[in-house]
């Protein structure tokens, strides 16, 4: 499942790394879900002792921990988690038993009545199957709940928990319902894995892209503008510019073609694609002209993905099979109405741009240029030396509706993937119900060097669409055929992606990437023309190149190269001048010494050009 991880550059300055201890995710371990799930019920306990106002709803478990959401009169504070906490030790040495009752569905109404638990009738609404199952700590607390949980709270280790913040969450997730006061929490086998995480935490925290793409100059927020909706400062616009750059390098060698498509759309686009059916809340509000028109839905919205477009641009002429595979791509930013609850840095925004990509192929090209996008993605993630990754098969759940076309589509596109895979003996898992509503993914989940993991690149299957537009092309034989559809994107959200990478290099990106490749550092005034001279050879050449004018004294002209992590730097002083030479070190490889310019030169060439070090 898991492939093996290229060896990203590694910065000298950077302390020595421990040694890797496996951390498993709650989906990965039957002890930890047993472990979290049965510490939430013993953390809600803990807060109704010490606060008996404070209602509970719902607490499951996530992957790294678990939740419990609390309407309480009162915020919760620091202390108070520590209070909390105390008292789920005490709760946990009591060595409580953990049972297990079902009930019939008006014996537990009547119960949550009993006890005044307003929510608890709204979660026991929507349980469908019966009997309702109860689970009890002691005899003392209870909550309607499906399991598992441990036998005793005994097998909880109290110097494994941790509780860690509280935020905001509205009831249901609705912003119009009541706002509930989430507490979030964590628990493990071993007070030894639960130190490992709290390192984690720590370097995820330095790492941080909201923290180090401020410090770096590369992007802000602005409250004026709203939240999820970056701007990109001139080194970050580079950055995004160098992506796009090389992706585009990649594509026109593999016979794509760019297009570019408006940023809205009218409704009836989306009602024929199924995305305003599916996606209405998600998208910003329509813009109609009158009110006669708002009530048809008749009128205009921000374009939330941009395969529509596509579509409309294959539409337009009657294409012949010769003319397949048409690969047509984009940089097209897209918008949706997240909550503002869920926005986060760059990994989840309102505006981002997408890598998208859409081909259209008769059935019997379907398999080759599948592959075809399968090396692309996998090109990206070796240049980008990203770390180990997963290839998940999104295949739909057949017990949801949520899916549009027949079973028929759905079966041809989910085995061409299946062939995919096979065809490259990738390692790969499925999963079910992580499908597009209109086809089947091959998704690749990227590990970073934190060990969370990301969706980036993607390739999807889809029958529906070319139905649904009735799209067509003449075959070899004269007739009208239906063509298959590609969906694919190595990046995913642009925006996303640099989060990530930020993250990854911890800012410190390799030469090809970084805004900044080299840094001329002038000793005195008298070395100034010769620096900006060599500066200006540089740039001529495409190498980002600058020059440190502050006038401060060198070594603080060093420091502050290292502080916003330039993977060259130049010292210019009187010997350089006169040997025409630079003395140069670097993030990578330390101090190199003197070097002629003209080497110089062409070593920051063939570094870029090969995506590596100097």
């Amino acid at each position: 499942m898991v492939q093996q991880p290229m060896s990203p550059n590694q910065d000298s300055n950077q302390p020595e790394q421990p040694v890797k201890m496996y951390l498993p995710r709650t989906s990965e371990s039957e002890t930890l879900k047993k472990i979290r799930h049965t510490a939430s019920h013993v953390m809600a306990m803990a807060v109704q002792k010490l606060f008996p106002k404070a209602q509970v709803t719902i607490g499951p478990w996530i992957e790294n921990g678990f939740y419990y959401d609390f309407d309480n009169p009162e915020p919760f504070s620091d202390k108070d988690l520590k209070a909390i906490q105390k008292e789920m030790v005490k709760i946990i040495n009591r060595k409580l038993p953990v049972v297990r009752e079902e009930v019939s569905r008006e014996e537990a109404e009547r119960r949550i009545q009993e006890i005044k638990e307003p929510y608890k009738l709204e979660i026991l609404a929507d349980i469908k199957q019966e009997p309702i199952t109860i689970y009890h700590l002691g005899n003392e607390w209870w909550d309607l709940c499906a399991g598992p949980h441990v036998e005793n709270t005994s097998e909880i280790n109290p110097k494994a928990i941790d509780l860690e913040s509280v935020a905001g969450a509205y009831w249901r997730g609705d912003e119009t319902k009541a706002q509930l006061q989430r507490i979030y929490a964590t628990a493990w086998e071993t007070p030894e894995q639960l130190a490992e995480y709290k390192r984690r935490k720590e370097e995820a925290l330095r790492r941080d892209h909201r923290k180090l793409g401020k410090e770096l100059g590369l992007f802000i927020f602005a409250e004026q503008v709203g939240p999820g909706l970056p701007l990109w400062t001139p080194k970050g616009t580079l950055l995004r510019s160098i992506l796009e750059d090389f992706l585009k390098q990649e594509q026109i060698k593999r016979g794509y073609q760019q297009v570019v498509t408006p940023h809205i759309g009218r409704v009836d686009l989306f009602k024929t694609s199924g995305h305003w059916q599916k996606y209405k809340d998600d998208l910003f509000p329509m813009m109609a002209e009158d009110e006669v028109a708002a009530a048809q839905e008749q009128g205009f919205v921000l374009k939330a993905m941009n395969c529509p477009f596509h579509i409309q641009i294959y539409k337009s002429e009657l294409r012949s099979y010769r003319e397949l595979p048409m690969r047509l791509a984009e940089f097209g930013t897209v918008y949706r109405y997240e909550q503002s609850g869920e926005l986060g840095g760059l990994t989840r925004v309102r505006g981002f741009t997408q890598d998208d990509a859409h081909i259209f192929v008769t059935p019997e090209q379907l398999d080759s240029e599948f592959l075809k996008v399968v090396d692309l993605i996998l090109s990206v993630i070796k240049t980008l030396q990203l770390g180990s990754f997963k290839a998940r098969l999104s295949f739909r759940d057949p017990a949801s509706d949520k899916y549009i076309g027949s079973d028929e589509a759905w079966n041809q596109a989910e085995n061409a993937i299946r062939r995919a895979v096979e065809t490259l003996g990738m390692e790969h898992f499925e999963g079910i119900g992580e499908a597009a509503f209109y086809g089947p993914k091959l998704d690749f989940i990227v590990s970073d060097a934190l060990e969370r993991e990301w969706q980036l690149g993607t390739v999807q299957v889809d029958y529906n669409l070319p139905e649904r537009f009735d799209l067509e092309y003449v075959a070899e034989d004269g007739s009208r055929k239906r063509p298959v559809m590609i969906h694919r994107a190595p990046f995913g959200s642009l925006e996303r992606l640099i989060g990530i990478l930020i993250e990854e290099y911890a800012g410190d990106f390799p030469l090809w990437l970084a805004p900044v490749q080299i840094r001329l550092l002038p000793v005195g005034e008298l070395q100034l023309d010769f620096t900006k001279e060599v500066a200006t050879k540089m740039q001529a050449l495409g190498i980002r190149a600058e020059v440190d004018v502050s006038g401060d004294r060198l070594g603080k002209l060093i420091r502050n190269a290292e502080k916003d992590k330039i993977p060259v730097m130049a010292v210019v002083g009187a010997k350089e001048v006169e040997t025409n030479s630079l003395s140069v070190r670097t993030r990578a490889s330390g101090e190199l010494g003197a070097i002629s310019v003209d080497e110089v030169v062409d070593k920051l060439k063939g570094a870029i050009a090969n995506y590596s070090n100097f």
